[in-house]
């Protein structure tokens, strides 16, 4: 009798395993980041929460290290690209030229964090001029290299993006970027930092500034987050609810048509 249990308890795990094991994802996601340099504890931190979100929700995360893979047909596998760590130049003339397919037909989501702002002349490249005024022609200033705590205030509480995010939210020790001008006449501004907390106190600051926006101008659902310095941030709900609401928005009008295709 005992021997009967173990057997049927047996094959219904392996019938469940293999059943999770098959199953089809939601949806597939690539994100794009660089592992090295002071950078790296952060990545390391998003893999682990994004491997548990992804196996609770039953999404796939792919990782490539530059843009030598990208192209259409790379792309297309996709439903959704992070930008987790990289900047907005040393990418192939082919990688842009899919990215821009991709975002402007909306073909996926786009999340971009931290270095998608780098906008300048880095590195011995020249500014991308898309990517520039889909960041809502900004340019790189400077940013506070001793980092500083901020508190960030959600101006949208309706976007989905900021669903459940309690407002104010403070951001302990970000580099805050500055940049030539508010991107805010050309995005959609959905939470902004209040320079007037920044503790320690410092002089470098622009007035209006926004931290996270969508721009609304182009087909595909979009998201910029501007803190994703340092691997504490997966400490603060705050931040991950934000990370987490951004990734089923922005992924989610492919994966509707998908799910409306098969009905």
């Amino acid at each position: 009798m005992a021997r009967a249990l173990l057997l049927a308890f047996a094959a219904f795990f392996m019938n469940g395993f293999l059943t999770a094991q098959t199953k089809s994802p939601n949806f597939r996601v690539i994100a794009l980041a660089e592992h090295g340099g002071i950078h790296r504890p952060f990545v390391d931190a998003a893999k682990v929460w994004l491997a548990k979100l992804a196996n609770e929700n039953n999404f796939t995360v792919d990782y490539i290290e530059d843009t030598q893979k990208i192209d259409d047909q790379f792309l297309a596998k996709y439903d959704l690209f992070i930008q987790l760590n990289y900047p907005p130049y040393n990418w192939t003339d082919t990688a842009k030229a899919a990215f821009i397919k991709y975002i402007e037909q909306g073909k996926g989501g786009w999340i971009g964090f931290h270095h998608a702002t780098l906008l300048g002349e880095f590195d011995g490249f020249p500014m991308w001029p898309w990517f520039h005024e889909f960041m809502g022609g900004i340019r790189f200033k400077d940013y506070i290299a001793t980092f500083v705590t901020g508190t960030v205030t959600v101006e949208d509480k309706n976007h989905p993006a900021m669903k459940d995010v309690a407002s104010p939210l403070v951001i302990e020790k970000e580099e805050w970027y500055t940049y030539d001008r508010s991107p805010r006449p050309n995005v959609h501004v959905l939470a902004s930092v209040d320079e007037k907390t920044y503790v320690p106190s410092t002089d470098l600051k622009m007035g209006d500034h926004p931290v996270i926006w969508t721009n609304e101008h182009l087909k595909a659902r979009n998201i910029y987050i501007f803190m994703g310095h340092r691997p504490g941030h997966f400490d603060n709900k705050s931040f991950t609810q934000i990370f987490a609401n951004s990734i089923f928005w922005a992924a989610g009008s492919r994966w509707q048509e998908k799910v409306d295709d098969h009905r």
